[in-house]
């Protein structure tokens, strides 16, 4: 049975589920150094996909679109070729006959052919690509899943082998609250909020080490949520009611915070905000464990899925597995809509044999493109021993390596390694790649070397968690650690096959340390690098390592080093 799962709206993708085995996954902002959230707009692109891994559209058995906006179904105007085409889809979340309720449609033109599809709701693929790609699938063992995206409040399913069902909303605040709360407070605020920014949540996440929880501003927030969504005041009832409506949810949380600003005038945004992630935290955690207590009649294991957008805090996660409630919580490494082209696809493998495990590797999206870099950078053999030793003299490299990983987050396939050893290395990465100075530059670190730097250094092997780092380690990594003690880990094994694993032994036999800083390789706004051409065109890093070749820029075309630069190059390991 082979299903391809679409996603046409932002984070577009494709991805082919082929006898409960992913294929593959092509987000549309990684090819072509696409911007981040690309749609996908013309149906050629699903073509394209599918040639590119010896399919035709005649090869498909079942195609799946990923439903979107709207309460009964969706719609959605599509190119193919040149013909303009409408095509009608699944809501955001389920109809009232579940999960697994789809729409069907007809006229998906691939080809200069006409194929009938299925959609279903939006919050399907988030719960079916979770609890599939889960160690408890595998196991056959049921799982609760918490989808909370941006446009929905957190809502809670039981899913198991026999079935999945929804549970109920857990408290009535949609996700983009988060960042919301930064177009009115910090670097972030705008006096235009007809809209919202899908990139703010995660900046913000970093900007809150900055601050720290006040419980005056919490008890502020406390009350004004009751007063604006939870309680029986008539402004709350409508919230309620409407929070399904975009547009009019978006207004709601605008107004929330606009009081809450009157309130808080003499406070610090950073305070500020970091207060209101302390907030919803403690509203998360607390909902989640009344919820529990109400659902108890479930037996056998109590486990965790997190999907939605909002599965890329760090720190909530994290605080749903302190708390004790689960035996074991699952992120996937695409909880947010780069996952729901593979969410589609499981949802019509889920409709067709159950809830069963789907195999898979985060290592399934683009190959990297064939292509040579510009006349201006030189070539030449390079082991994996050899670039060790150039990161340990303080080099920063462009690492590429086999298919892009899933999901937004780097993981050693398409990285810019570094030391961690120089205090001015997290700045001097975060300056070529035009972000904040606040803004944290993650460790990529050997799993079994793990707990003796960071607690609680547990496998994370898709940096979904969050961790501190130890003290005896704080100053002898000094480029990995945030501002409040944190790190945004990923581990891998030394038994992996992925080359990033070998360069990290190499690296550790040479310095003892067995971790580098690791940031996407990508151009501002935009997908990882497609080849070596795109990173070496950027050219903000002398040195791009490709499957055993060296790029590096001539002395003629080098940008000359700045006082970052020259200040690392005294902290040497």
């Amino acid at each position: 049975m082979r299903i391809c799962g679409i996603k046409l709206t932002h984070d577009g993708s494709v991805a082919l589920v082929e006898d409960g085995r992913l294929i593959f996954c092509i987000e549309q902002e990684k090819r072509d150094n696409n911007r981040r959230y690309q749609t996908i707009e013309n149906l050629d692109t699903v073509v394209r996909a599918l040639a590119e891994h010896g399919r035709a559209p005649s090869d498909i058995d079942q195609f799946v679109i990923d439903g979107w906006d709207g309460e009964v179904e969706s719609e959605f105007q599509v190119l193919s070729g040149a013909e303009r085409l409408t095509l009608k889809g699944a809501p955001y979340v389920e109809r009232t006959e579940g999960l697994l309720f789809s729409h069907e449609g007809s006229g998906l033109a691939l080809d200069g052919k006409s194929f009938s599809y299925r959609s279903y709701a939006h919050v399907t693929g988030h719960v079916a690509s979770a609890y599939c790609t889960s160690s408890f699938a595998k196991a056959g063992e049921p799982a609760f899943c918490l989808v909370w995206d941006g446009c929905i409040s957190p809502r809670l399913y039981h899913v198991g082998p026999g079935g999945g069902r929804f549970l109920e909303c857990l408290f009535p605040m949609i996700g983009h609250a988060y960042a919301v709360a930064g177009h009115h407070f910090g670097p972030y605020r705008q006096p235009n909020r007809t809209n919202w920014d899908l990139g703010v949540a995660g900046k913000l996440m970093a900007y809150i080490g900055l601050g720290a929880p006040d419980e005056d501003i919490i008890t502020v927030f406390s009350s004004l949520y009751e007063t604006h969504f939870a309680s029986d005041t008539e402004s709350a009832r409508h919230y309620r009611e409407n929070i399904n409506n975009g547009e009019a949810s978006l207004a709601a949380t605008h107004a929330f915070f606009a009081e809450s600003a009157l309130r808080l005038d003499a406070k610090r945004a950073e305070d500020i905000l970091a207060s209101f992630h302390v907030f919803l935290e403690r509203l998360l955690v607390r909902e989640m464990g009344l919820a529990l207590l109400r659902h108890s009649y479930f037996s056998g294991p109590r486990n965790l899925c997190i999907a939605g957008g909002c599965g890329l805090n760090i720190k909530w996660n994290s605080a749903l597995r302190a708390t004790g409630l689960f035996d074991a919580v699952w992120v996937p490494p695409f909880p947010n809509d780069s996952g729901s082209a593979v969410g589609a696809a499981c949802s019509a493998m889920v409709a067709d044999k159950g809830f069963v495990p789907l195999e898979w590797s985060v290592y399934s999206g683009p190959a990297l493109r064939r292509g040579d870099a510009l006349a201006e950078w030189d070539a030449a053999p390079c082991s994996i021993v050899e670039l060790a030793a150039l990161l340990a003299s303080n080099k920063p490299v462009v690492f590429l390596a086999g298919r892009a990983e899933l999901g937004p987050r780097a993981l050693g396939g398409r990285s810019i390694l570094a030391a961690a050893t120089s205090p001015g290395m997290k700045d001097y990465l975060n300056d070529i790649k035009f972000r904040e100075h606040f803004r944290p530059v993650a460790p990529i670190c050997l799993e079994d070397r793990a707990p003796d730097i960071f607690d609680p250094g547990t496998p994370d092997p898709y940096m979904l968690f969050d961790h501190q780092t130890r003290p005896e380690w704080r100053d002898r990594i000094p480029a990995v650690v945030h501002l409040d003690g944190s790190a945004r880990l990923q581990t891998i094994s030394r038994t992996s096959q992925h080359a990033v694993a070998e360069l990290l032994i190499e690296y550790e036999k040479l310095t003892g340390i067995p971790l580098l800083c690791n940031t996407s390789a990508n151009h501002h706004g935009r997908g990882f690098f497609p080849d070596v051409a795109a990173a070496c065109e950027w050219g903000r890093v002398e040195h791009v390592w490709c499957e055993g070749l060296l790029w590096t820029k001539t002395l003629a075309t080098k940008v000359p080093s700045s006082e970052r630069q020259a200040e690392m190059d005294t902290c040497r390991v």
